[in-house]
């Protein structure tokens, strides 16, 4: 192939919009910020949707890194028309991989990376083989560790534990393990982590 030819496909490649399988939506909030006088949903703020690769990168790209974000701040990135709380239909019968990150490996820019790698997993289905078990992601920044949340439609144990191991693999995790919770013991409880594990991977 020529040289000619070779850069005439680079151009069309690049001229080309390339469409995700689904639409998807990111949020973000903070409790600090909240309105009292709201309900928890009102209270997110909807940074925008996507389904092209582009679209995808000029949102994130213009978004402050979740690292530098204020202690208790979240990201969320959902499909589209699902909220990202325990109540809605697509979430209320699953449940949610928890990756602990301790505070000193997010200084080094290890939470970025690993948010990074999961949202481009997700939005490109390479975890479920079914693409339709994955609901979305949340990054949260606390004040000793933060923590990356794969949020799935069901409690399945198997099909679950295999979308885990697949996210493990994604971010080249061995040793560190996966707790999985159920939406239904957080919602009772209140709290987003702070819940009995089902399983781990």
């Amino acid at each position: 192939m020529s040289a000619a030819r070779e850069v005439t496909d680079t151009d069309t490649f690049l001229n080309q919009t390339h469409y995700l399988n689904a639409k998807w939506t990111m949020w973000f909030d903070n409790p600090k910020y909240q309105d009292p006088e709201k309900e928890w949903k009102d209270n997110l703020t909807n940074c925008g949707s996507f389904e092209t690769i582009e679209e995808f990168w000029r949102m994130f790209n213009n978004l402050k890194p979740a690292s530098l974000l204020s202690i208790g701040s979240n990201y969320h990135v959902f499909r589209h028309g699902v909220i990202p709380m325990w109540e809605d239909p697509e979430n209320k019968d699953g449940g949610k991989f928890v990756l602990t990150i301790p505070k000193k490996d997010s200084k080094t820019g290890r939470c970025d990376e690993w948010w990074l790698y999961t949202v481009l997993a997700i939005i490109g289905e390479t975890l479920d083989e079914d693409g339709n078990e994955i609901c979305g992601a949340v990054v949260s920044i606390r004040k000793n560790q933060d923590r990356i949340a794969l949020w799935l439609k069901s409690n399945d144990k198997g099909r679950c534990s295999k979308i885990g191991a697949r996210w493990k693999k994604c971010l080249e995790m061995k040793a560190t393990m996966l707790r999985f919770q159920e939406h239904k013991e957080a919602a009772a409880s209140g709290r987003s982590f702070r819940n009995e594990s089902t399983f781990e991977v």
